[in-house]
């Protein structure tokens, strides 16, 4: 029997912690919930680690959150050592809200960056303290004038916000999609645009992350290096910071 999950994150970034209700504990250890604050790992975007919190007080170590067979399943995986929680036992979850929050202002300066290198993407993973975007491109660009290009976007504090479109909707805009590998969160019915801009003047896109509200939000950012790993492929890795601090390290 397939359990589904309400994923409280698609509705709400910023939700850090809730209740919840077990729905299956899996043979791995794995814990599944009838609703969840906690992101699956993505689309490039690492999964949130956290804890659990019993009735008694005691706490369970989430290292790791994924999907099921289904993107309508979650799994939570607990650190190895603790006790398993029982089917209809109610939690209180807690993510580890400094780490999301990190991820959340990297995976929003990465849609940042697909704006200004208005590239097909081919390949992205969202980290803590760098993130890459490869591009299907062959142009020699500078890392710092892109680095500008960036913070102007970031200064601007552009509102950043979610509308919901259906899959056919999606499937009859086909040039919103800009991963040339990653295929959209489609197959729920509707699918999720993360728009920058008003009325998204800066962006539109399908994603299932999670990100920030405003630009501003991000913070400083730079281009650390612009890797050639093909003949049309370019990886650019973002950091947080600025330029003199790739000059200090």
């Amino acid at each position: 029997m397939t359990r589904t999950v309400t994923a409280l994150f698609r509705e709400d970034f910023y939700l850090s912690t809730c209740e919840a209700s077990v729905t299956a504990v899996l043979e791995d250890g794995g814990i599944e919930l009838d609703q969840t604050c906690f992101y699956a790992t993505s689309g490039g975007q690492p999964g949130d680690t956290g804890f659990f919190e019993r009735e008694d007080g005691s706490r369970i170590p989430i290292v790791e959150t994924r999907h099921g067979a289904t993107k309508d399943v979650i799994v939570h995986v607990p650190a190895e050592g603790h006790p398993r929680p029982t089917v209809g036992e109610k939690l209180v979850l807690h993510i580890d809200w400094p780490r999301r929050y990190r991820l959340m202002r990297m995976h929003t300066a990465c849609h940042l960056l697909s704006v200004v290198c208005p590239f097909p993407v081919t390949g992205a993973a969202v980290g803590e303290e760098e993130s890459r975007v490869d591009f299907d491109m062959s142009e020699s660009i500078d890392k710092d004038e892109v680095t500008a290009a960036l913070m102007k976007l970031v200064d601007a504090n552009h509102s950043v916000y979610v509308q919901w479109i259906t899959d056919d909707e999606l499937a009859a805009n086909p040039d919103l999609v800009k991963s040339k590998n990653v295929r959209p969160p489609v197959g729920m019915g509707r699918v999720s645009l993360v728009c920058i801009g008003e009325e998204s003047c800066v962006d539109s896109q399908p994603c299932g992350g999670t990100h920030v509200s405003e630009t501003q939000e991000v913070g400083a950012i730079y281009i650390a290096k612009i890797e050639k790993k093909g003949k049309e492929n370019r990886r650019f890795r973002i950091r947080f910071g600025t330029p003199e601090d790739r000059a200090a390290s």
